[in-house]
């Protein structure tokens, strides 16, 4: 497996963030905020494979482009980020040694702390 930085949607987050387009949650709220599968398919319906990329900072080179498979690493709810989303990709980024994309979801962190600090 080839996992990767996305870096579209690097950016796309970090925009995100700067129009203040987060949720200031706790590390655990992640269970209860990620999309489930249906909302990742009524987005994948109305918006297009590029647009839902644009959610998930890893891409498994391995894996079709048009397969939930190829994104990983997800970091919001398709309308905002979500810090608990974020500290919970930094930790599996971590765990299955990403480090390009560990780096991405800390800084990404930084930024959603920095609002507030």
């Amino acid at each position: 497996m080839t996992v990767k930085l996305n870096k579209k949607a690097f950016e796309h987050a970090k925009d995100l963030v700067g129009k203040g387009q987060t949720v200031k949650d706790e590390r655990d709220d992640w269970s209860e905020h990620a999309p489930t599968a249906a909302e990742q398919n009524e987005y994948l319906d109305k918006h297009g494979w590029s647009d839902y990329s644009l959610w998930f900072l890893g891409v498994d080179d391995e894996m079709g482009e048009e397969t939930k498979g190829h994104y990983e690493f997800p970091y919001g709810d398709f309308r905002r980020v979500h810090r608990c989303g974020v500290i919970s990709a930094e930790s599996r980024a971590a765990q299955y040694k990403h480090p390009e994309i560990q780096d991405a979801l800390e800084k990404i962190h930084e930024l959603i702390d920095g609002d507030h600090a």
